[in-house]
């Protein structure tokens, strides 16, 4: 008998396979106070210089040899409180959970990913929107 596995309902699966979050936004919080680093959020992918404010769901990025489409913004879970426990309230908001980009706090959590073309991703390789969603 084969089954077919059911996706993760956190984190994970088909739709998150890969989180994304600006250097801005770590380095924002580091200066908040928070004692954060890259990876700390739990991305995979760290950029700099990528504008996540004007990133939409639907828009697709090349990271090195790979093209990812974003699927949604990331919801910050409870791991996250061991940086502190207003931190997933200063990076997420009602607004951003109904993935209205005018929230001010709009790509601080980060995206979720999907893979469409997978391909070799490596540190200080160019991570560029090549499609926005109109």
């Amino acid at each position: 008998m084969t089954t077919t596995p059911t996706p993760p309902a956190i984190h994970g699966g088909p739709d998150r396979a890969i989180l994304l979050i600006a250097a801005e936004t770590v380095d924002e919080f580091v200066r908040r106070g928070y004692p954060l680093f890259y990876g700390a959020l739990g991305e995979n992918l760290t950029t700099r210089g990528l504008d996540v404010r004007s990133l939409r769901t639907g828009d697709q990025l090349r990271a090195g040899g790979a093209l990812l489409e974003i699927t949604q913004p990331r919801g910050p879970c409870t791991q996250l409180d061991v940086y502190g426990e207003m931190l997933k309230h200063e990076i997420y908001d009602p607004r951003v959970k109904q993935r209205d980009p005018s929230s001010p706090r709009w790509g601080m959590s980060g995206f979720y990913l999907r893979v469409l073309e997978p391909g070799p991703v490596q540190a200080g390789d160019i991570i560029a929107v090549v499609s926005k969603l109109a």
